[in-house]
């Protein structure tokens, strides 16, 4: 195994929202302009680079190539991100999965290994999960 970069928590949050993406190995475009509108609009992305989204993205790919990609991806993004910031994390990454109003099997297999590796309450998750149901509702 390689041994990985250090990324930062907003890195992080980006792989998160990359995993839930490609989770289902189908990268919708609605997915990817949810991770961009979430990267230029939110205040914990204030002062990131947007060009790191590529060098992030290729960290997750090289990472899901491994054998053990799962476990180093967990690693890497729980020791960039801080606690307070997992619920965060646990919502991009639901509004990811929600983005284009189909949620597979795999995505939802994913969403169930972050709330597991954040240690989020079912309560709480079931309420950021509500949440991104209601944003990404269609008429």
């Amino acid at each position: 195994m390689t041994e990985q970069p250090s990324i930062s928590p907003q890195d992080a949050l980006v792989a998160l929202m990359i995993a839930v993406s490609i989770s289902d190995e189908n990268i919708r475009t609605s997915e990817l302009v949810t991770i961009e509108r979430i990267v230029n609009h939110l205040p914990v992305f204030a002062k990131y680079d947007a060009d790191r989204l590529s060098v992030v993205s290729q960290i997750v790919f090289d990472l899901f190539e491994e054998e053990d990609g799962l476990d180093a991806f967990f690693g890497l993004v729980t020791d960039a991100l801080p606690e307070q910031l997992y619920e965060t994390g646990y919502a991009l990454a639901c509004d990811v999965a929600a983005a284009d109003g189909l949620l597979e099997q795999t995505e939802l297999q994913m969403l169930m290994e972050v709330r597991y590796q954040f240690d989020i309450d079912r309560l709480h998750a079931a309420a950021i999960e509500r949440g991104a149901r209601a944003r990404h509702m269609v008429i």
